[in-house]
């Protein structure tokens, strides 16, 4: 447990990041009266989310790596992180549709009816629902996880250690 101390700390902040960002959202109106652009605006999402995997191999390269780790210790202490935070996902996902922002689902699905997103109501529904976006932020957890830890590793490692 000692070994992974570090990465279970930043997976929790990066799950209170995301719900945070939810509430911002919500409260912007981005998920009711501005819903027309939420589809734009959370992709600035990928800001803070880089940035936690960022000052969290920052923190395992000085404070467990004592300043020198290499491209592979990086890459897997994000791998970490990215695992916890997918495990997690499902129950972050619930929080967010079922207590952060409830109204969510009815009003993306009248919205995306309306401009002609979806040919119907029921091809709305069956895309945007719990289970759907369940399934799709663990597996879109999974996926982007690996891909930043790999990346934001690059960055990181000391150059002389690969």
């Amino acid at each position: 447990m000692e070994k992974i101390k570090i990465e279970l700390k930043w997976a929790l902040i990066f799950i209170g990041m995301s719900l945070l960002w939810m509430v911002l959202e919500k409260m912007l109106g981005l998920h009711s009266t501005h819903i027309d652009k939420h589809m734009y605006l959370t992709n600035l999402y990928a800001i803070p989310a880089i940035l936690v995997y960022v000052l969290a191999l920052k923190d395992k390269k000085k404070n467990y790596y004592n300043g020198d780790m290499s491209y592979k210790q990086g890459f897997i202490s994000g791998l970490i992180i990215t695992i916890i935070v997918t495990v997690f996902a499902p129950l972050t996902q619930w929080i967010i549709s079922t207590v952060i922002t409830p109204e969510y689902f009815p009003n993306v699905i009248a919205h995306s009816v309306e401009t002609g997103y979806h040919n119907s109501l029921e091809e709305a529904e069956a895309y945007f629902n719990l289970k759907s976006y369940i399934l799709q932020a663990t597996v879109g957890t999974f996926i982007m996880g690996v891909i930043t830890s790999a990346i934001v590793a690059l960055f990181v490692r000391t150059k002389s250690n690969g």
